[in-house]
């Protein structure tokens, strides 16, 4: 698969999805509570795991470049294992409703955070937070609701940013916003910077480009070229201020480690090398990336072909 028309496709499809899961989970989550939803979510992921080739071949194709990377012959992918990395999936979905719930308290959560910056989340400016498909970054709403109390700005590229935020207010979310980004214009910096300016944070996934259009840049991930987006560098340099790493990753007892990580004190260019800096700062975060998907390595969940078609896709 390639081609614009393939990326829009890919887009619409995993927006429409997204917001239809959410809203069904969130609603049967009510009703019938986690215990009794677990079999009907898993069978849904079995269904898609069944009929959705192409999420089947990308989930192996991930696993293989992981395997081919690192070395390790006990990550290469089989029947089995892809068939994990959709149940992980599915278990991330349930977790997330106990976030939503409120059933998950800041002690259910290991922090690592060695440059301590939580003791910065309260400070007079924000600063902005870069996370990953990788692991569950609603944990971060933890971190926002129940331990900080601190606005948290998820900048979104879907166009169902609004319709996610009624139900993150029915879920009680009152820290957590959506935001949704198509274009870094004048007027979305200006309301951005203000919000940095009245001690808010920002955070934006790095590892997604924005499939209904957007700049990308192309590095190595796993041994392969692949498209990142440049939003997060760029607004980070537009708006200068520091950017961290947030991954938020299951660990086999259960829980949930959050790790912070300082990532630049600021991104600077000239107008000549903006380019150049922007491919050093993106490839700088795909090698961080590569090294958290070694930590979890079936918590990647970008079920579509991250990177260019060719002949090691299975299943």
């Amino acid at each position: 698969m390639s081609g614009n028309a393939d990326n829009k496709h890919w887009a619409d499809r995993e927006e429409r999805g997204s917001f239809w899961l959410m809203k069904f989970t969130a609603g049967a989550a009510r009703l019938l509570g986690r215990r009794a939803l677990s079999p009907l979510l898993y069978g849904i992921v079995l269904y898609f795991f069944l009929f959705g080739r192409n999420a089947r071949q990308s989930a192996w194709q991930y696993q293989q470049r992981l395997a081919d990377w690192s070395g390790r012959d006990d990550l290469r992918p089989s029947h089995w294992r892809v068939f994990g990395q959709f149940m992980a999936f599915a278990d991330s979905m349930l977790d997330k409703l106990d976030v939503w719930n409120g059933k998950l308290s800041i002690e259910q959560i290991e922090i690592n955070d060695p440059a301590l910056l939580r003791n910065q989340l309260r400070g007079s400016r924000g600063q902005l937070l870069v996370g990953a498909h990788l692991g569950n970054l609603e944990v971060c709403r933890a971190l926002a609701e129940i331990g900080e109390r601190v606005t948290m700005n998820v900048l979104v590229h879907t166009k169902h940013a609004e319709q996610f935020n009624r139900l993150l207010g029915e879920a009680g979310a009152t820290n957590l916003r959506l935001i949704q980004v198509s274009e870094l214009d004048p007027l979305t910096m200006l309301q951005l910077h203000e919000r940095l300016e009245r001690g808010e944070w920002l955070a934006i996934a790095g590892d997604r480009v924005p499939l209904h259009g957007g700049r990308s840049v192309t590095v190595d991930f796993l041994g392969h070229p692949a498209a990142f987006p440049q939003g997060p560098w760029l607004l980070a340099g537009l708006l200068k201020c520091p950017v961290n790493l947030l991954l938020c990753l299951k660990q086999p007892a259960g829980h949930y480690r959050l790790t912070l990580e300082p990532f630049a004190e600021a991104i600077l260019w000239k107008r000549s090398e903006r380019e150049q800096v922007i491919h050093q700062w993106a490839s700088r975060y795909a090698e961080r990336l590569s090294h958290y998907c070694l930590q979890a390595p079936q918590q990647w969940f970008n079920f579509y072909p991250f990177w260019k078609a060719d002949d090691d896709a299975h299943a």
